[in-house]
C-alpha cells in the first residue's frame, strides 16, 4: 500500500514539472516577443523654441488702502438727535453727520451770551470812567476780568456744542452707520467709517534684489478678481528706505486713480511691477513643462533620419521662469531651435518615438481671451 503511494505521488510530481517547465518556456518566449516588439509611435504636437525679447516685470500681491480713511466717533455723552448721510453715500469735507441733543447747551449759551453783552456794557462804563478818573483801576480790573471769564465761558459752550456734532474731515464715502436717532451714546462711540476712494494707494512688497531696479516713478498694473477682464494703471510713489529685517523684503506703494469708485480699501490685489529694460528668455507653450518633485522637464524631439519618419524623443530637465499668458519663460536647459513637445507627454518616455501632428496644437498666446461660452 505505501508502495502504491509513493509512485503515485512521483508520478504527480513529475507531471509538474513537466507542465511548470512548458509554461515557463512560453512565458519567456512571450518577453523575449514583447522586448523584440516596437511600440507604434505616438501623436503629439510640438513647437520650436524661441529667444524673444521679454518686457521685464515683477508680480506681487498687494492691498488697497484709502489716503485718507478714519472711523469717526463722538466726542461727548448725549442723544442722537439727527443723522444727516445715508450708508454709502458720498459726502464733502466739513458736512455734518451725526448730531447730539444739545438743548440744554444751547439755553445756557444763550445765558452766557447775555452775561456777556452785560458784562462788554460794564467794562466800557468802568473804561470810560477811569479816563475821567472817576473810578478806581481796581473797579476797571474787575470789569475786564469779568468780560473775560464771560467770553470764555460762550467760547466753551460753543466747543461743546461743536463735539456734539460728527462732521466729515475730509471728502469721501461713508460706510454703514453704527447709530440710531435716540440712542444714548458714550464720548468714543464710533459713529461711521469715511474712506477717500480717489485716489487710493496699493501697499505691496517685492524682495530685496528688486531694489535696483525700482523708482519712484515706475509704471505699475493691477488686477482684481471682482473684475478679471480690466488692468487698472497706477504709479509707484514711495519706497520704504528700511528693509524688513525678518521677510529680507521692500515695502513698497503704489498710487492709482478710481474715479469711477470700482475699488475699494481692503482689496486684495494682483501687482504687476514694470520696469524699463527686457530681458532675453527662451519662449515655449506652458503645456510642454512636466512638473515634478526634482524638478521641471520637457520632451525634445530628436532630429527625423527621413522625412515624415517617426522621431525619438529625449527628456531635457529645464529651469523656468515667469509666465506670460500661456507662455513660459525657459531659463536654463533648452537652446533657440529645439523642437519640443506641447501636447501629449503624459505618453512618452525615452526610446519612445513620435509623429509629429500640427493640426490642433494648444495655444501659446501672450494675452490670450477666454473663449466664448
Amino acid at each position: 500500500m505505501k508502495k502504491q503511494i509513493l509512485l503515485g505521488l512521483g508520478a504527480g510530481a513529475v507531471l509538474v514539472l513537466i507542465f511548470g517547465s512548458i509554461k515557463f518556456l512560453q512565458i519567456r518566449a512571450a518577453i523575449a516577443e514583447g522586448e523584440g516588439r516596437q511600440q507604434p509611435p505616438q501623436a503629439v504636437t510640438s513647437i520650436e523654441a524661441k529667444q524673444e525679447q521679454w518686457q521685464l516685470t515683477r508680480d506681487a500681491v498687494g492691498t488697497v488702502s484709502a489716503v485718507q480713511g478714519a472711523t469717526l466717533s463722538i466726542e461727548e455723552l448725549g442723544t442722537v438727535r439727527s443723522i444727516n448721510f445715508a450708508s454709502g453715500e458720498r459726502v464733502e469735507k466739513g458736512r455734518v453727520l451725526v448730531e447730539l441733543d444739545t438743548s440744554v447747551e444751547e439755553a445756557e449759551l444763550k445765558a452766557a451770551e447775555a452775561k456777556l453783552a452785560l458784562a462788554d456794557v460794564e467794562a466800557k462804563r468802568q473804561r470810560s470812567l477811569r479816563e475821567r478818573n472817576a473810578n478806581a483801576q481796581a473797579d476797571l480790573d474787575t470789569a475786564v476780568a469779568n468780560l473775560t471769564s464771560a467770553q470764555a465761558e460762550v467760547e466753551r459752550l460753543k466747543a461743546v456744542i461743536g463735539r456734539k456734532r460728527v462732521t466729515a474731515p475730509f471728502a469721501g464715502r461713508t460706510g454703514i452707520r453704527m447709530v440710531n436717532v435716540g440712542q444714548t451714546i458714550s464720548a468714543g462711540t464710533p459713529v461711521v467709517s469715511l474712506q477717500s476712494s480717489d485716489p487710493l494707494y496699493v501697499d505691496f512688497s517685492l524682495p530685496q534684489r528688486e531694489l535696483g531696479h525700482l523708482s519712484a516713478s515706475s509704471a505699475v498694473e493691477l488686477t482684481v478678481d471682482a473684475y478679471p477682464d480690466q488692468v487698472f494703471a497706477a504709479k509707484l510713489t514711495a519706497i520704504e528706505p528700511k528693509i524688513d529685517e525678518t521677510t529680507r523684503n521692500i515695502s513698497l506703494q503704489a498710487t492709482v486713480a478710481n474715479p469711477e469708485g470700482l475699488l475699494s480699501p481692503g482689496m486684495f490685489v494682483h501687482v504687476t511691477v514694470i520696469y524699463p529694460e527686457d530681458e532675453t528668455v527662451i519662449s515655449i507653450p506652458a503645456s510642454s513643462i512636466n512638473y515634478a518633485p526634482y524638478g521641471d522637464s520637457v520632451f525634445v524631439i530628436e532630429p527625423a533620419a527621413a522625412q515624415e519618419a517617426p522621431r525619438g524623443v529625449r527628456p531635457q530637465v529645464v529651469k523656468t521662469g515667469r509666465r506670460r499668458g500661456e507662455q513660459i519663460a525657459i531659463l536654463e536647459g533648452l537652446r533657440p531651435g529645439e523642437e519640443v513637445v506641447t501636447s501629449g507627454t503624459f505618453k512618452l518616455r525615452p526610446g519612445v518615438q513620435v509623429i509629429v501632428n500640427n493640426t490642433i496644437a494648444p495655444g501659446n498666446s501672450p494675452a490670450p481671451s477666454p473663449a466664448d461660452t
